[in-house]
C-alpha cells in the first residue's frame, strides 16, 4: 500500500508506461469470452442498460444482432424477443471487452484479442465494419447483414490465421509510436495506423494457404477501411488500463464510457464502481442531409482512448481531423491538447507527437485536476442517428459530464481524505 495518493498514482503511470500489448489472434466472441455460455447474451457499450432504456443506434443493433445469430427471423420478431426480457445483456468492459457506438457485441461475431505482455492481461474489441450504414451506429438491414457474415466467415479466419504465423503478434506500441507521427489520434483518424497494419500483414496474407479471391477482397477491405484500426486501438487501450487499474490505488481515471443516457467514469484507487452522470450531445459536421437535431446522445466505450490519453486528448497529433469533427485548425488542435494535459499527470514517452514539439501524448486524467480546474475531459467522436436503422450522420467532440467526477473525488476523500 502507498503512503501518499502521489505514490500511488506514480505506480499506475508507470504501469501505463511500461504495458506492451500485442495484437495475437481473432475469434469468435464465445470462444474466448466465458460470460456467452450457455445463453443469449448480447454485450452493450457503457453503463449498465436494459433494451428498454437503450437509445435508437444501440436498439437497432440488438435487432441486427439478433437477425445475425439466427435468434430471430425478422426486425418484429427480434424486438418482440427483446421486449419480453428473453436475452441478458451485459457491459463490454465487465468481460474486459470494449465496443464502439452501441457496443453491441454477440457470441458469434469476431473479436480482436489483444494480450498485454506485462501483465498477461487480455483485451477484446469487435471489428470495424467501415462507415455510413454499420451497425454499430444502429444499423441493421441487409446490407449490414451481408458485411457482418463475410467478416465472420472470411476476414477474421484470414486475419487469425496471419497472426499466428508470428511469434508474439503484431507489435501495437510500435505501430502506433509510428501512426501518430504520421497524423493519427486513434479516434476520429486511423487512417496511417490502418495503412501500418495492412503494410505489417500484406506480405503475411500473401503468404498463407487461402483462396485467391478471399485474399484479394481481405487487401482490398483493409485497404479501404480508414478506421480498421480504431478497434485495435480500443482494445490496445483497455489492455492498458485494466492493468493500470490493477494497481488498485489513486486518483487516475482508468476508464471512461457512455451508453447513450449515462457517462460513466471509473478511477484506479476505487475499485469497480462506475461514476454516472447523464450524458451530453456531441457536436459537429454532418453528412449532407442531417443535421443537430438528429443526434443521437454521446453513447461508445471508444472513450477508453481518451481515458488512455489520446483521441481528443491528442488532437494536436492530427491537425488533419480538426475541421472533421467541427474543431476549427491547428491553433483549436494545440488549444485542445493543452487543455487536457492541464488534467493529466504525465505525458507517454512511446507516443511522441511531432507537431507538439515532440511532448508525448497525455496520459494520467487526475479526478482532483478535473475537479479543481473545472477542465472537463474533451471526446472525439461518430455521430448517429437517434433513430434506430440509419447509421452514422456526422463526427464531432463533447465533453465527459463533471459530475462524474465530483462523485469519484466524494468517494477519493471517504477512502484518502484527498
Amino acid at each position: 500500500m502507498s503512503n501518499t495518493l502521489k505514490e500511488a498514482n506514480e505506480k499506475v503511470i508507470e504501469k501505463i508506461k511500461a504495458a506492451r500489448p500485442y495484437l495475437i489472434a481473432v475469434k469468435p466472441a464465445a470462444e474466448v469470452i466465458p460470460a456467452f455460455a450457455d445463453r443469449k447474451l448480447l454485450l452493450h457499450a457503457g453503463p449498465p442498460i436494459q433494451y428498454g432504456d437503450m437509445t435508437g443506434p444501440q436498439r437497432g443493433a440488438c435487432l441486427g444482432a439478433l437477425l445475425f445469430e439466427g435468434w430471430a427471423k425478422d426486425e418484429t420478431e427480434a424486438d418482440a424477443m427483446l421486449k419480453r426480457g428473453e436475452i441478458d445483456f451485459a457491459m463490454c468492459h465487465s468481460v474486459s471487452a470494449v465496443g464502439p457506438m452501441g457496443g453491441i457485441t454477440s457470441p458469434s461475431m469476431p473479436v480482436l484479442i489483444v494480450k498485454n505482455d506485462t501483465d498477461g492481461n487480455y483485451a477484446y474489441c469487435n471489428m470495424n465494419e467501415g462507415i455510413g450504414k454499420v451497425m454499430r451506429f444502429g444499423a441493421y438491414g441487409e446490407e449490414v447483414q451481408t458485411r457482418l457474415r463475410w467478416m465472420r466467415d472470411v476476414l477474421a479466419p484470414v486475419l487469425d490465421k496471419a497472426l499466428a504465423t508470428l511469434p508474439q503478434g503484431l507489435d501495437l506500441t510500435a505501430l502506433m509510436a509510428q501512426a501518430i507521427t504520421m497524423g493519427d489520434e486513434f479516434h476520429q483518424r486511423n487512417i496511417a495506423a490502418s495503412a501500418l497494419f495492412l503494410r505489417s500483414l500484406a506480405a503475411v496474407i500473401a503468404r498463407i494457404d487461402i483462396k485467391a479471391e478471399e485474399r484479394v477482397e481481405v487487401m482490398d477491405f483493409l485497404g479501404r477501411t480508414d478506421q480498421f484500426f480504431l478497434n485495435v486501438a480500443m482494445a490496445y487501450c483497455k489492455a492498458v488500463m485494466d492493468a493500470a487499474h490493477s494497481v488498485g490505488e489513486g486518483s487516475i481515471v482508468t476508464a471512461m464510457t457512455r451508453n447513450g443516457k449515462m457517462f460513466g467514469v471509473r478511477v484506479s484507487g476505487l475499485g469497480d464502481r462506475w461514476f454516472t452522470a447523464p450524458v451530453n450531445t456531441p457536436a459537429g459536421l454532418f453528412f449532407t442531409g442531417y443535421s443537430q437535431e438528429e443526434a443521437n446522445p454521446d453513447i461508445g466505450d471508444s472513450a477508453i482512448t481518451e481515458a488512455f490519453g489520446v483521441g481528443a486528448m491528442a488532437m494536436i497529433a492530427a491537425p488533419g481531423v480538426t475541421r472533421f469533427v467541427g474543431a476549427g485548425g491547428f491553433d483549436d488542435a494545440l488549444e485542445t491538447s493543452n487543455e487536457m494535459s492541464e488534467i493529466c499527470l504525465s505525458q507517454n514517452p512511446a507516443l511522441p507527437i511531432p507537431t507538439w514539439n515532440f511532448r508525448g501524448a497525455c496520459l494520467g486524467i487526475d479526478v482532483r485536476r478535473v475537479v479543481e480546474s473545472g477542465i472537463e475531459p474533451v471526446i472525439n467522436t461518430g455521430i448517429a442517428h437517434k433513430d434506430p436503422g440509419v447509421g452514422q450522420i456526422g463526427a464531432g467532440t463533447v465533453r465527459a459530464p463533471m459530475a462524474c467526477f465530483e462523485q469519484a473525488l466524494l468517494a477519493l476523500d471517504e477512502k484518502y481524505g484527498a
